[in-house]
């Protein structure tokens, strides 16, 4: 199978470097001069104290023409207009798209691409960009995917074919399977971003626990979560909590280092069910605007 991986931030270079194991790979850059640092140096994988370079062939975003099997798109939700503009004006139909984008917002930009499958998936592991060429394997996890319309049978092929250290798990439904991983990143990116401390400190320090609680409970109250649902939730956020405990969440790196947010495909999807329900989403709001002001603070604002 031939795969091509739009992105090259940390989950790009992530999925690339590991699916190029198993597939022809190519992986597409915004700056030229990544690609050419990805073609002389491989991609370094760093993983604990292990440290392994795959080679990977890399092209500038310019030369991506959709010809492979699959194209995954691995950019921030905000970015992703550009890449289906150019989607638009490809000389021919892309086979398969799969996009990796947390929150909901980007749902309704896939509705019209011209695609024969289109898949959408959500990513559990941690990952960051040391430089140009080498990401950091943080902690481990899978990638859902699942149909968003279209066959699943390049999905099955791609689950059964990845290696045990980096699996790939098929899900039924993707709405399901979108709404588990924006409750998770609901909670923990923004209140870690504002509060600026590792994700092990909402469960350890007694009082962002109590913050974290209290903004899960109105998140489960806009998306009419049954009780059974919020325990099971509030269990998943606590557990990747402690898995993560010494990691960043990627609504902070953002902060950190001047770069938009998905604040709008994440907090901003909840916004909108809100106000759809006519609901109140007071703490939901404050936190958007807050991150926004950020935003606005790191002269990056859209």
């Amino acid at each position: 199978m031939k795969i091509g991986i739009i992105g090259a931030g940390s989950i790009g270079l992530l999925f690339a470097s590991y699916l190029s194991r198993v597939f022809n790979v190519t992986i597409y850059t915004r700056a030229e001069e990544q690609a050419l640092e990805i073609n002389k140096h491989g991609i370094l994988l760093k993983k604990g104290s292990m440290l392994k370079y795959q080679f990977v062939k890399a092209l500038p975003m310019t030369e991506w023409r959709g010809r492979e099997d699959l194209t995954i798109i691995a950019v921030k939700q905000y970015q992703l207009p550009a890449i289906i503009e150019k989607i638009k004006y490809l000389p021919a139909v892309p086979e398969s798209l799969l996009f990796l984008q947390n929150g909901m917002g980007h749902l309704k930009l896939l509705e019209n691409i011209r695609t024969n499958n289109l898949f959408v998936g959500s990513v559990e592991h941690g990952a960051l960009k040391k430089n140009s060429f080498m990401v950091s394997h943080n902690g481990e996890g899978v990638t859902n995917v699942a149909v968003f319309h279209g066959n699943a049978t390049l999905l099955h092929q791609l689950a059964a074919s990845v290696s045990i250290e980096f699996p790939v798990v098929f899900q039924r439904d993707y709405y399901s399977m979108l709404i588990n991983k924006l409750i998770v990143n609901a909670v923990i990116n923004p209140l870690t971003a504002i509060l600026r401390v590792k994700n092990g400190a909402l469960i350890t320090n007694q009082f962002y626990f109590y913050a974290l609680k209290s903004l899960f409970s109105e998140i489960s109250f806009i998306l009419n979560l049954n009780l059974e649902k919020q325990e099971d939730h509030l269990q998943q956020i606590i557990t990747i909590c402690k898995k993560t405990a010494e990691n960043h969440s990627s609504m902070l790196k953002d902060i950190e280092a001047n770069r938009l947010t998905e604040i709008d495909a994440i907090l901003g999807f909840l916004l909108e069910e809100a106000n759809k329900q006519k609901r109140p989403a007071t703490q939901i709001e404050n936190l958007y605007n807050l991150i926004k002001g950020k935003e606005i603070e790191k002269g990056v604002y859209s």
